[in-house]
C-alpha cells in the first residue's frame, strides 16, 4: 500500500506557534529554570526549536517511550525504552511531546515523573487530539489542536519515516 502526505500545518504555521509557545512559558518561569524533559524520538524536533525560544534558564533530559511500534494506533502498552539520566528533585519538569493522543503514554508517563520529587511536572505538546482522549491528561501548553488523522513530520513518523519533514502532514494510503 503507498502512502501521500498532505500538509495540515505549514513549516511557517509551525514556526509562529512555537516562538508564541516559547514566549509564553518563558513568562509562566519567569525567575526559575525549567528542565525539559523531550519524549524521543518524536519530541526532539519540538523541543529544540521551542528551547530556541525560551528565554528562562533550560536544562535538558530525554526519555524514550514505546506505545507504538510499526502500527499507527497506540496498543497502550507502555513499555520505557531509555530513561532520564538526571534526577528531577526539586526541578520545574516541562515534558515534551510531540502530540497527545490517547493519553495512555502520557498518563503513565506523568505520573512516573511526579514520584521522582520535581517541584512540578507540566505537559507541553506540539500537537493534541482530544477526540481519541481515553485518559485524561492535562495538557499546560499546546501548539495546535488536530483532527483525528495519522499525522507525520516535524519528529512524527509513520513507520520510522518521514520525521524530517518541516511541516505537519497527514498520511494518506492509496
Amino acid at each position: 500500500m503507498a502512502e501521500r502526505i498532505e500538509v495540515l500545518l505549514s513549516e511557517e504555521e509551525v514556526n509562529k506557534r512555537i516562538r508564541e509557545i516559547g514566549d509564553q512559558i518563558s513568562r509562566d518561569y519567569a525567575g526559575k529554570q525549567v528542565h525539559l524533559v523531550c519524549v524521543l524520538k518524536g519530541g526532539s524536533f519540538f523541543m529544540c526549536e521551542l528551547a530556541k525560544r525560551i528565554t528562562v534558564p533550560v536544562s535538558l533530559d530525554f526519555m524514550s517511550v514505546s506505545s507504538y511500534g510499526k502500527d499507527t494506533k497506540s496498543s497502550g502498552v507502555v513499555r520505557i525504552v531509555k530513561d532520564l539520566d538526571e534526577p528531577l528533585t526539586d526541578k520545574h519538569v516541562l515534558v515534551i511531546e510531540d502530540i497527545v493522543d490517547s493519553g495512555r503514554t502520557l498518563s503513565y508517563l506523568l505520573e512516573m515523573l511526579k514520584d521522582r520529587g520535581p517541584e512540578d511536572v507540566k505537559l507541553c505538546t506540539l500537537l493534541d487530539k482530544p477526540s481519541r482522549r481515553v485518559v485524561d491528561v492535562k495538557v499546560d501548553y499546546t501548539g495546535f489542536e488536530i483532527p483525528d488523522e495519522f499525522v507525520v513530520g516535524y519528529g512524527l513518523d509513520y513507520d520510522q519515516k518521514y520525521r524530517n519533514l518541516p511541516y505537519v502532514g497527514i498520511v494518506k494510503f492509496d
